[in-house]
């Protein structure tokens, strides 16, 4: 199965954000959605899942167009972790990742042993079981990123769209996450990833798409594209690039 976007126009009632834009993620692969502040890349992920409608241009999923599918068929197969959530209710950590079996239920139905099952099964997989009866407004900005990666995973999506998944998260947790995707891709999903390190996206993605004042400014294959050069005309700052002489692989610092 393939979510793509062709040539569309992306954007809200009273401004245009993007256009002529084309995306493509297929099942069993990683893309990394790499751009400046404000390029972009948050209303080009909105779009592909459905939450903006395209001001031109036709969001498909397999077959068929976005807008063909309910949005209880849209929730079993695409998951979105936005960039970040204020907790507001004190719902447990158990009960966030529950939530996200409502796809498969109805939203007032009780979880089934089923669905308590597949939430456990997330908590463990997260490191954040020793979590599970504690409120979310009791709980690290990292542990409810956490806890939103589990909450998604927990819907069982043929896709994942993540924006900015490491953003509030530790060193050794932005490592779990690097790990996760990878662990996705393996296990035959497509994951769409935003990110500003372009150390994640080469750890983690197959392919890069570069987004600029709402213009793709490249896209392929992350080694081919993801250089000095057009880092530095994507972001417009000075970039360092290193490598590691026993293995070869690059990394980039702002310099």
């Amino acid at each position: 199965m393939i979510l793509s976007g062709d040539n569309l126009s992306i954007g809200y009632r009273d401004r245009l954000v993007g256009s002529a834009l084309g995306v493509r993620l297929a099942a069993g692969e990683v893309l990394a959605l790499l751009g400046p502040n404000g390029g972009g890349k948050t209303t080009l992920l909105k779009t592909l899942i459905g939450l903006l409608r395209p001001k031109a241009g036709e969001v498909r999923l397999g077959d068929r167009p976005l807008d063909d599918y309910s949005s209880r068929e849209r929730a079993r197969l695409i998951a979105y972790v936005p960039q970040s959530h204020a907790a507001t209710f004190a719902f447990t950590v158990e009960t966030m990742v529950l939530m996200g079996r409502t796809a498969h239920g109805g939203l007032f139905s009780r979880p089934t042993v089923a669905d308590r099952a597949v939430a456990a099964r997330m908590l463990e997989r997260f490191g954040i079981a020793h979590l599970a009866e504690r409120p979310c407004t009791m709980i690290s900005g990292g542990e409810r990123q956490l806890t939103l990666l589990a909450r998604a995973l927990a819907q069982e999506p043929q896709f994942v769209v993540l924006d900015e998944p490491t953003a509030s998260l530790d060193f050794g947790n932005q490592g779990r996450v690097i790990r996760e995707l990878r662990a996705l891709r393996a296990s035959g999903h497509g994951v769409l990833f935003t990110t500003h390190d372009p150390n994640h996206a080469m750890a983690a993605a197959d392919r890069a798409y570069l987004l600029r004042q709402g213009a793709e400014v490249g896209e392929g294959p992350v080694a081919d594209v993801l250089t000095r050069e057009r880092l530095e005309a994507l972001y417009g700052a000075r970039i360092r690039q290193m490598r590691d002489t026993a293995t070869g692989a690059a990394a980039f610092l702002p310099d």
